[in-house]
């Protein structure tokens, strides 16, 4: 998922963003113009759940784990968060404390925007108020989907849309979006069941195991037909 050559540019990473594919130009500028560019080592706490929320993050390079800490210490991983990713936008933009938590996974660059001049653009500028509705709907549609594949799919089809979803190189080489523990948590299975469906894909001659242990993808098309059934 870190797919990206090194830090860009803050409009070209605000550019990239799907929360951010509804504004215009002049919109983006204004976007620009707020950023603050951070950067954090791997294992790096950069909020906690209940805290005021600081802004809006926008992934430049590495991946961020955000997850949901219970009363009881257990977690449950809501976003793993790679590159042209966004996290802490509702918190942000609805002005209320953050839901989650948020720790690296790998040494990580962000953009933020800060909430404190979000709101005061957002409260001045109406035409930002009225393109960000585009990028929110996005936003809802891709976390409707997510609860549905948890609600009505099984093991099999959770993890193959997950593979699909995961972009891959010329030769079907992919990297996994996060530790296996992380994107078993986050599709509602056990580490164990997900490890047991990557090896079925494998009987199956769907994906391949190398000795560095990155996946190859040898049936794209039987891939994609399991994750649609």
């Amino acid at each position: 998922m870190n797919l990206s050559s090194g830090p860009r540019r803050d409009e070209e990473v605000i550019e990239s963003c799907a929360l951010f594919r509804g504004l215009d130009a002049d919109q983006r500028s204004v976007m620009t113009s707020m950023a603050v560019r951070q950067r954090f080592k791997q294992g790096a706490q950069i909020f906690m759940q209940e805290q005021p929320c600081p802004g809006i993050y926008i992934v430049d390079h590495g991946l961020v784990r955000v997850f949901r800490l219970a009363p009881n210490g257990q977690q449950h991983v809501l976003h793993l968060c790679g590159p042209n990713q966004t996290f802490a936008e509702v918190a942000a933009i609805g002005g209320f404390a953050l839901p989650a938590c948020a720790v690296t996974t790998q040494p990580t660059g962000c953009v933020m925007i800060p909430t404190d001049r979000l709101q005061q653009e957002l409260a001045e500028n109406h035409d930002l108020c009225r393109q960000l509705l585009t990028g929110m709907a996005f936003w809802v549609r891709h976390f409707v989907q997510l609860l549905e594949d948890i609600a009505l799919r099984d093991a099999m089809g959770r993890v193959t849309r997950l593979l699909c979803d995961t972009p891959c190189n010329p030769s079907g080489l992919l990297r996994l979006p996060g530790a296996k523990k992380d994107l078993a948590n986050h599709l509602n299975l056990t580490s164990e069941t997900f490890s047991r469906v990557l090896r079925r894909l494998c009987e199956q001659g769907i994906l391949e195991f190398n000795s560095n242990r990155s996946i190859r993808v040898i049936d794209a098309a039987g891939l994609e037909r399991l994750a649609r059934e």
